[in-house]
């Protein structure tokens, strides 16, 4: 019996409650048989395409009637949501409710970016990140001349470890890429640097923030500045710890170190027991970070993940740093250079950089398995950018998301449907609708690509961000999609495997959702548990 058939007559509120977690809901914690293997996509037909139907009129009328319930009760009712779902093999639409209107997508944009990145770079890119120069190195280990860290995108200048599994994970410190590069230039016989250190980041045009932004985001690492040189996601670790007793100044510490900001602590240890009680300011382009506050003895240290709002200059410092650490003696500077090195000369009589340390990253399968997974902001905002950049430096936002724009006509979006001011989603001012998203999924499902993108999908009570949603419910490892989250606006889109075998291409948006934004949480997770109940085998056409 359906789940949520068995809640009529009881209540929205307890019918949600009821499951979400609940030690009494009854589910097998393991998912199903059929949809253990997150590898294996179920490929799907184009829209419209011949065949028998599949779904029962009794089966959608039970999926809609649940769906209308959900959406129509209480704080969920308040709110607008757009909602599509469809067959993947049939096209056939099951459900549909505003699917033409527009909704800000928040992270379901990433669906977007991924797809075309997957598209226009193959799963198979590499990023190429160099340690250069244009001087000549002297046989005793003296450059005459700068040494340029050249950037071109990588997201994963960091420890972060490949393959994606469950969660993200780390090994070694924050800035192991860039020490590793700087290991080589040294290993090639460098000893000093008479120039400056340089990091360059002109691949991509100086664009620190999308449009839409928020002055929020910018301190935390979700809103980290968008550079073609980015170092440990382009944050710093600050790790706050109660003093020795009570009264005493708390601990804090910033890992990895950086000159883009330093830290003014206020924060007095209070007594064991005591709530913390902690405010952290920022203002835009300050060089000062104040933390103020309590933190009681005995607590558990806490984490923050500062954004740097400099990453070139902050890249260059540090690189700076490591090379000192080696033994390599600087006697200029360390710094940035953010626009293309303007030619010597006639054409071909520049010298060619020589290249001292170079990295390349893991391929694009597996970079895009994070960003979906984890829904890291920065790093679709890089696989926009890098795949832009392929057809040639560009010069605005606009042509930017011309670029874009080409890519989501060729998949059969109509014209329109998707008003994009960003990669990520962060921007208040993306709009898509219900039908673009499906669209895109039912486009990328018919791609040699799609293994890849279909990987990088949130599992249900398994991995990324649905690891701790579904769980303990007929949806659990069955819906594979991306989540989408920021002020009053919560999405979900991606694909359902039934049961029977049968796979639904489906989504959901909802904006306007007032501040208790786990009660959307909860519809979004509950028509998921519809989906998979109301429109499996046994609701199926035999």
């Amino acid at each position: 019996m359906s789940v949520l058939r068995s809640w009529r007559g009881r209540g929205a509120a307890l019918a949600l409650g009821a499951w979400l977690g609940g030690a009494d809901a009854g589910y097998a914690q393991q998912p199903p048989a059929a949809v253990k293997d997150a590898a294996q996509p179920v490929y799907c037909a184009a829209p419209g395409a011949a065949g028998a139907a599949a779904f029962s009129p009794e089966a959608k009328k039970r999926f809609a009637d649940d769906a209308e319930k959900l959406l129509g009760a209480g704080a969920a009712g308040k709110a607008e949501w757009g909602v599509l779902a469809v067959d993947a093999q049939s096209g056939e639409t099951l459900y549909q409710r505003a699917a033409e209107n527009y909704f800000v997508p928040a992270s379901n944009l990433k669906l977007f970016t991924t797809a075309l990145a997957l598209a226009r770079l193959g799963p198979d890119y590499r990023f190429r990140t160099t340690l250069e120069t244009r001087g000549a190195l002297s046989g005793k280990g003296r450059l005459a001349g700068d040494l340029v860290l050249v950037g071109r995108g990588d997201p994963n200048l960091s420890s972060r470890k490949f393959p994606f599994v469950k969660e993200a994970e780390f090994d070694g410190a924050p800035e192991k890429a860039l020490a590793e590069l700087a290991n080589q230039a040294v290993a090639r016989g460098l000893r000093e640097v008479r120039g400056d250190v340089v990091a360059d980041d002109s691949y991509f045009p100086r664009e620190r923030y999308p449009s839409g932004w928020e002055v929020d985001d910018l301190v935390w690492s979700y809103g980290a500045a968008v550079s073609a040189i980015v170092v440990n996601d382009n944050t710093v670790t600050l790790r706050l710890a109660p003093g020795a007793a009570a009264g005493k100044p708390a601990a804090v510490t910033l890992d990895p170190w950086t000159r883009d900001f330093s830290v003014r602590n206020e924060v007095r240890t209070s007594p064991p027991g005591t709530k913390p009680d902690l405010t952290l300011t920022r203002e835009p382009g300050a060089p000062l970070v104040v933390l103020r506050g309590s933190y009681p003895l005995k607590g558990e240290p806490r984490k923050m993940l500062l954004a740097i709002e400099e990453p070139a200059e902050h890249a260059a410092a540090l690189l700076k740093r490591l090379l000192e650490e080696r033994g390599v003696r600087v006697r200029g500077t360390a710094r940035a250079q953010h626009e293309p090195a303007a030619s010597n000369g006639a054409a071909g009589s520049a010298r060619e950089p020589l290249v001292l340390a170079e990295h390349l990253s893991v391929p694009l399968a597996d970079a895009v398995q994070a960003v979906n997974k984890m829904s890291e902001n920065l790093h679709t905002e890089l696989l926009l950018r890098a795949a832009a950049r392929q057809k040639g430096p560009w010069s605005t936002a606009e042509d930017l998301a011309k670029f874009a724009a080409e890519f989501y006509a060729e998949a059969g979006i109509a014209a329109g449907d998707v008003i994009q001011t960003d990669g990520s989603g962060l921007s208040r001012h993306d709009l898509v609708t219900p039908r673009a998203v499906v669209t895109l999924l039912q486009y990328a499902a018919r791609q040699p690509w799609f293994a890849a993108y279909y990987a990088s999908l949130p599992v249900a009570g398994a991995d990324g961000t649905l690891l701790e949603r579904l769980k303990n419910t007929p949806a659990a490892g069955r819906i594979h999609a991306k989540t989408g989250s920021v002020e009053h606006v919560r999405s979900l889109s991606g694909f359902a495997e039934l049961p029977g075998g049968r796979q639904v291409i489906f989504s959901i948006l909802s904006n306007n959702q007032g501040a208790k934004n786990h009660e959307a949480t909860a519809a979004l997770d509950a028509l998921c548990v519809a989906l998979v109940e109301d429109l499996g085998p046994a609701a199926a056409a035999q």
